[in-house]
């Protein structure tokens, strides 16, 4: 065989090769969101690829056959093709080691055919495969259908066998390709970075997902903040209430707290008090309505949220095991959780940034808003608690009195004021010495 004929296999069957590694590697690669995305705009070749996703041995099967018979033919016709070459121009100078040269001349063959067929026909595609797989794989998938007709008896043995042992050591035979909260919040995070994602919605998305892991207690009123108005209540009383507490709505209980009766709305109390009646408010209970909705402290954000659109309402009251009330939440505490970073990110009453390292921050501020200000991944089982109260009662095993203070990650958290036993501000200090030092580590 002349050296040009040696030379056009070889190059056939270093494409050939390339051919085979790219559809390998794009296949692998391939992001399912993006295939799905192109088989909604209409191309076809997308959902095979899809399906050859779902049951890839078939397909790596074939893969591993093109890429075997390419090597061992690509072996036999090119590691002594420049043999002869190397050889005599090495005589020119060493005409008396023509042993010695021989051997040297055919192992700079092997390495040189070698190193090309690695590069040309396996590096390099592979890296493109990498860079643009579902543009390749939609491209490669037809070929590979056919190249499985073509080589079916072989893939069924080699698969069968590759199947057995699979199930010999009960290991999973298709990739996962769900994706959970954290990968999303990665790709989230990574389009923020690159600009693609505007931060407010970067913010918003996270939000979304918080509702499902956020408890009723960490948005709702509590219950020593409620306003609510009592049947027998002086028209006075209830005025008072009105002006210094203006609300949509308000709790309307029998007698105390935790004996609900029903609620009223001011759209149906302003009337009264415009039209100047007689007695307009003495008698609350004719314009109170007693369908109130009622949750346990036991609901996430999303749970509450989902109980609002069933039953049509904005307001609920949210009881313990025990049935005592806990609190109120209404819609807008929903919505805010939601839009809170976006219209006004963490610079609330609830958190106030003194200096540069230090915040002081309202007792009753859930631990998810005070995450995101300090930077913190997690707290200590925070399944146990909501707000960073808690927390100091939970680490301390105690209720905190004033000057009580932990170290948690690189913090000093510090109780500044207790109200009846209430933990009602803390001033957290970043340590700046710690931080220092584990950077330098």
């Amino acid at each position: 065989m002349s050296l040009t004929m040696k030379i056009t296999i070889l190059f056939f069957l270093i494409l050939i090769s390339a051919f085979f590694s790219m559809a390998e590697i794009s296949l692998a690669a391939s992001r399912k969101i993006k295939l799905q995305l192109l088989s909604e705009l209409g191309n076809k070749n997308a959902d095979k690829v899809l399906k050859l996703q779902e049951n890839p041995g078939y397909f790596f099967t074939v893969v591993q056959i093109g890429l075997n018979i390419v090597a061992i033919l690509a072996g036999s016709i090119g590691e002594n093709i420049l043999e002869p070459y190397f050889t005599e121009f090495f005589l020119n100078f060493f005409p008396e080691k023509i042993v010695l040269l021989s051997s040297i001349s055919t192992l700079l063959s092997f390495f040189l055919i070698t190193g090309f067929v690695v590069e040309f026909a396996d590096l390099i595609p592979k890296r493109i495969a990498m860079v643009f797989p579902e543009k390749i794989a939609v491209c490669v998938v037809n070929p590979m259908k056919l190249m499985l007709y073509i080589f079916k008896p072989v893939v069924l043995f080699f698969n069968g066998i590759a199947n057995l042992i699979f199930k010999l050591f009960k290991l999973p035979d298709t990739r996962d390709d769900n994706l959970t909260h954290e990968e999303i919040f990665a790709i989230v995070e990574a389009g923020a970075e690159a600009g693609v994602l505007p931060k407010k919605e970067h913010y918003m998305i996270e939000n979304i997902f918080e509702l499902d892991t956020r408890w009723v207690s960490s948005a709702m009123t509590t219950r020593d903040e409620m306003v609510y108005f009592t049947l027998n209540e002086s028209e006075a009383s209830l005025k008072e209430k009105i002006a210094t507490a203006p609300h949509s709505k308000y709790l309307v209980c029998e007698s105390d707290l935790d004996s609900i009766y029903g609620y009223v709305d001011s759209k149906d109390i302003l009337p009264r008090i415009l039209k100047g009646e007689k007695s307009g408010l003495q008698n609350i209970k004719d314009i109170t309505n007693k369908k109130i909705l009622i949750v346990p402290n036991t609901l996430t954000l999303s749970d509450v949220l989902d109980r609002f659109n069933e039953s049509y309402e904005d307001f609920a009251i949210i009881l313990n095991e025990y049935g005592h009330v806990v609190g109120l939440i209404t819609l807008k505490d929903v919505i805010s959780t939601l839009m809170g970073d976006v219209v006004h990110p963490f610079q609330d009453e609830y958190i106030i940034k003194r200096t540069e390292n230090s915040w002081l921050i309202d007792g009753l501020t859930p631990v998810e808003d005070v995450k995101k200000v300090l930077e913190i991944d997690s707290f200590p089982e925070e399944d146990s608690y909501e707000t960073i109260a808690g927390f100091m009662m939970y680490s301390l095993k105690a209720i905190p009195k004033k000057s009580a203070s932990l170290k948690f990650k690189d913090y000093t958290f510090e109780v500044v004021d207790v109200d009846n036993f209430k933990i009602d501000q803390l001033l957290v200090t970043l340590d700046i010495v710690t931080k220092l030092e584990e950077s330098n580590c």
